[in-house]
């Protein structure tokens, strides 16, 4: 029997996303170069952190969280998702339980609020998660939350609400990392490269080149889909819903989204809705 392999929409074999943190100003310029490369990603804001809208920061302040309506203008100007990031920001684990939801769950109301979407993502504060941490997640409607865990690979996560990055922006292996995803072909599994950071953290040490760096390396490719962190979620779970007869000669997909994989030497579209014979 044929090996089945998924693709991304349209068929294609890698993704790539990122992920950043804290709603700061330096997002301004990230969201200028991920336009001018096409790029997309997540934001992960902690809404309880807004500072007032008449802010001023000392000189040399390198953390500069964004003022509400600011931060509405500039993530206007981007296609990236919305995510939780925790109301104000406290590692959950340690918290009581209740108090740990009512940061997860603050959180959530208040971004959906403000931006009029369905928030489903989260990136754990400093990183830190417990299983308590995970079970309040599941029971607040999370779908997935970034770890600060670096793979150094390009699997899909086998545990989306532990979902561990390919590296953070300043890990040393990062252009390494970059041209090995461009150039590998013919991959045995779908390849996901996913980045994270802070954008303040280029400001910090005076580097906006590596992430333009980054950016020109694998901007522009016929085989990336470049998505948000939902996008990408979400199509895998489709995917994982794909009914298939016993013979591997016929496929129905139940999902609302069209889906592509790889049987053999066949490369097959199953529109949303459809059976398709193969």
């Amino acid at each position: 029997m044929a090996n089945l392999i998924m693709r991304f929409p349209g068929g294609l074999p890698k993704a790539l996303t990122l992920s950043y943190d804290d709603g700061v100003e330096q997002d301004e310029k990230l969201i200028e170069i991920a336009e001018e490369y096409g790029l997309k990603g997540t934001f992960n804001i902690n809404s309880g952190c807004f500072p007032p809208e008449d802010v001023t920061y000392a000189p040399g302040t390198i953390h500069r969280r964004m003022p509400l309506n600011r931060l509405k203008a500039a993530y206007a100007k981007s296609s990236w998702e919305i995510a939780a990031h925790a109301y104000t920001h406290p590692s959950l684990v340690g918290l009581p339980a209740n108090a740990a939801t009512e940061e997860v769950l603050r959180d959530r109301k208040e971004l959906e609020k403000i931006f009029g979407t369905v928030v489903r993502g989260f990136a754990y504060p400093y990183g830190a998660y417990d299983e308590q941490t995970v079970g309040i997640l599941k029971s607040c409607g999370i779908a997935y939350a970034r770890t600060v865990n670096a793979t150094h690979d390009f699997h899909l996560p086998k545990d989306w609400l532990r979902l561990e990055a390919t590296c953070h922006h300043n890990d040393p292996e990062l252009m390494k990392l970059a041209k090995r995803f461009v150039e590998t072909k013919d991959w045995w599994d779908p390849m996901l490269f996913y980045l994270w950071g802070h954008s303040y953290e280029f400001e910090a040490r005076d580097n906006w080149e590596v992430i333009e760096k980054f950016a020109r390396t694998v901007s522009g490719k016929d085989d990336i889909w470049y998505a948000t962190n939902i996008e990408i979620h979400d199509y895998c779970e489709a995917f994982s819903r794909l009914r298939f007869n016993t013979a591997m000669t016929v496929c129905i997909n139940p999902a609302a989204s069209d889906l592509w994989f790889a049987c053999g030497e066949k490369e097959v579209h199953v529109p949303a809705g459809q059976t398709v014979t193969f």
